[in-house]
């Protein structure tokens, strides 16, 4: 099968707010394989200093099937970059034709064994890696799923997760992508683990990675399904990396799914919207415990009010 490569180069002086607003378009229109070439930091000491090539343009590229549909699709995507001009953002939709295996393999060149935390490495399925006897290795292929844990977001979310998660903890995983929160919980001592994804693709992927790390399948559910489509029952510890206004709009229902000592995990949020989701967590009765901050991003680690 062939695929159309949608990539989008941009201009802009708030570099995040742009990727931000990019990826909301890509991810409203459902692409796949969505990679940003944006600046990230080098990785630590001894896992590649060094080695990151230097971009010249920034650009966020993702991947859509060659239907009969692609091209109305991807005049939406025109449309929508075009508006971005407002934010300041300047937006050039460039694409071409590919072949499956391309387009699968098109991240890959990104994507390096990352030490997240003193005790928490992610390592590619295809990258060598000499484990610790202390170490937590987490063993990933993202394929076309968001996560690899080279992304603030999601290595900020695994610090606040491997901080706050307490053994035997029920985990709920809200938009999973490739699975990667679900499977630093487990190995961080959590009990029955629910990821869910509106996207059939990320739960496929959340399913293999699972297997790829020794999951125990029998305290695992994935379920393709939004929030509000998912059984209310509470959780001890809930995880969201997803996007500010994402959050915002769904917060009422993570809310409904807390009890008093249960943790809620939010990422994929910049500092310019950050008033945002404060404003929201006040509405929803929820108070900030703990946060990371990286570069313009911000993860919040958030309870109940007593």
């Amino acid at each position: 099968m062939q695929f159309k490569k949608v990539i989008a180069q941009f201009d802009a002086e708030n570099i995040l707010l742009a990727e931000e607003l990019i990826c909301d378009i890509f991810f409203s229109f459902k692409l796949k394989g969505v990679v940003c070439d944006v600046p990230i930091d080098e990785p630590d000491e001894g896992f590649g200093t060094n080695t990151l090539p230097k971009i010249e343009t920034y650009s966020i590229t993702g991947f859509l099937p060659l239907i009969d549909s692609s091209d109305i699709i991807l005049k939406g995507i025109k449309e929508k970059a075009a508006r971005l001009i407002d934010f300041d953002i300047k937006v050039d939709i460039k694409t071409q034709v590919v072949d499956e295996k391309d387009w699968a393999d098109a991240w890959k060149q990104y994507f390096h064994v990352t030490q997240i935390t003193d005790k928490i490495t992610i390592k590619p399925a295809w990258k060598g890696h000499v484990a610790r006897p202390d170490e937590i290795v987490i063993h990933l292929d993202p394929g076309m799923a968001f996560g690899t844990g080279t992304h603030p977001t999601t290595a900020m979310c695994i610090k606040l997760i491997e901080r706050h998660l307490r053994p035997g903890s029920t985990f709920l995983d809200i938009g999973t992508g490739s699975g990667i929160l679900m499977i630093a919980a487990a190995k961080l001592g959590a009990g029955y683990l629910l990821g869910i994804d509106n996207d059939e693709v990320a739960i496929k992927v959340s399913q293999k990675n699972l297997l790829k790390n020794d999951i125990d399948t029998d305290r695992v559910d994935l379920k393709c399904a939004t929030l509000d489509l998912t059984d209310s029952k509470p959780f001890n510890f809930i995880a969201a990396n997803i996007i500010a206004q994402v959050i915002v709009n769904i917060l009422p229902l993570i809310s409904a799914r807390a009890e008093i000592d249960t943790i809620i995990v939010l990422s994929g949020i910049i500092k310019e919207r950050l008033n945002d989701v404060v404003s929201a967590l006040k509405a929803n009765n929820l108070l900030i415990i703990d946060k990371e901050y990286q570069d313009e991003w911000v993860t919040l680690a958030v309870k109940r009010k007593t």
